[in-house]
């Protein structure tokens, strides 16, 4: 057996010293046969890709751009059939061609970085590379030189404009409910809410406001155990906004999926039955809500259970929308169901259909709520604005007839 692993030590390293060779002198042809086809090449920030064409179009990419690359190895560590290299780089960016979208302008570079091989059968078959990005784009004047007075003022503004981020995006989570908490966030008068909900112990978030939401939301559930999912009650760009950048499994209902991961429903929307000037404002202040298309890990629908809620299919402003609901003390989360806030004036009040601009099917979103007021809530919580309590079967049902 020890052997065998001496065996396997050597080939990886044979492979991984042979690939570096070639690499360091640019030669793609002896590079390429080093990699098994269909080998993944992923390095971090840069490329995802596999052998040979991938692998050949990005390198032939990073030397035509840096003509005069130059790799030195300097540490390899190898056990059985995966080799970590370490190495340092130099070059100039003064080639012919762009690369990753940027032109070369004569700066010198100087980079540091670790690969790490697997190697089955004399062939590269995986390849994880981390390299230093800030390095490259302090290189090339993409980012100002480390301690400068430029770096400075960068920073100053970065934070800054964080600070101020921060108080427009959100507030900290409120219990609203056994297990449920609501942060509020957006401007003026941060209209957009996310539920957080008790699941195992962390929280799921229902609904994801909008993209100046993320850092609340996350920092919010990490105070309550951690973020577990996110449930979107639909998918519009001020419910999916934060999505993307938490970094957790998102679901949502099977008829909403391909909004979630296309044009958040843009495509369903009437901008022109707003008038001036909502007309005009909405199309730009969509695109700043969005965090944009968000993979779904897993779909829902009527009657599944969700940490203690049933899920209430809820069809018309969306064709997906839900709503949870938790018979046991009369809870709704309700997302677009119904409006407490009249998004063109800010003015609040009694619940109301949802506005045509943004409800494709009006009359199906009217069958909605009444079947909301239907289950007899003890309060319904909406995607914006203020709740609905007292008795709300009464208020769902004038809306639903109006």
């Amino acid at each position: 057996m020890a052997a065998a692993r001496t065996r396997a030590d050597a080939t990886t390293e044979q492979v991984a010293r042979r690939y570096f060779a070639a690499l360091a002198v640019r030669d793609l042809d002896a590079m390429l046969a080093c990699w098994a086809p269909g080998g993944r090449e992923h390095i971090r920030g840069l490329v995802d890709t596999t052998a040979p064409d991938g692998v050949r179009a990005f390198f032939a990419s990073l030397f035509s751009a840096v003509p005069d690359f130059a790799l030195r190895v300097e540490d390899l560590t190898v056990q059985s059939e995966r080799a970590a290299v370490r190495w340092s780089a130099t070059g100039t960016f003064a080639g012919r061609a762009p690369f990753n979208g940027l032109e070369p302008n004569g700066s010198r570079l100087e980079l540091e970085g670790c690969d790490v091989l697997v190697v089955r059968d004399g062939l590269i078959q995986r390849n994880d590379a981390y390299s230093d990005s800030m390095a490259f784009a302090r290189g090339i004047g993409l980012l100002p030189p480390e301690g400068s007075t430029a770096e400075r003022r960068m920073l100053g503004a970065f934070n800054a404009a964080g600070r101020v981020g921060r108080r427009l995006a959100a507030t900290g989570a409120e219990e609203i409910a056994d297990g449920v908490w609501r942060i509020r966030g957006g401007f003026p008068g941060k209209p957009m809410n996310v539920y957080l909900v008790r699941d195992g112990d962390g929280v799921l978030a229902f609904d994801a406001g909008i993209r100046s939401m993320t850092r609340p939301i996350a920092a919010a559930a990490l105070g309550l155990g951690g973020l577990t999912r996110v449930v979107l009650g639909h998918a519009h760009a001020d419910h999916r906004g934060a999505a993307p950048g938490l970094g957790v499994p998102v679901l949502c209902h099977a008829a909403e999926r391909a909004d979630a991961e296309g044009d958040g429903g843009l495509h369903s929307f009437d901008l022109a039955a707003l008038g001036a000037p909502g007309k005009w404002v909405y199309g730009p202040m969509l695109r700043h809500w969005d965090g944009g298309p968000v993979a779904i890990a897993g779909t829902l629908q009527e009657g599944d259970e969700v940490a203690g809620f049933e899920v209430v299919h809820l069809p018309g402003h969306a064709p997906g929308l839900i709503a949870l609901w938790r018979a046991s003390d009369g809870l709704a989360l309700s997302s677009d169901c119904f409006y407490t806030v009249d998004p063109i004036t800010g003015r609040r009040g009694a619940p109301r259909i949802p506005l045509a601009a943004f409800t494709p099917d009006r009359e199906q979103a009217r069958a909605s709520i009444r079947k909301l007021a239907a289950l007899g809530p003890a309060a319904a919580w909406p995607g914006h604005a203020d709740p609905v309590t007292g008795d709300v079967r009464a208020q769902l049902e004038r809306a639903a007839a109006a």
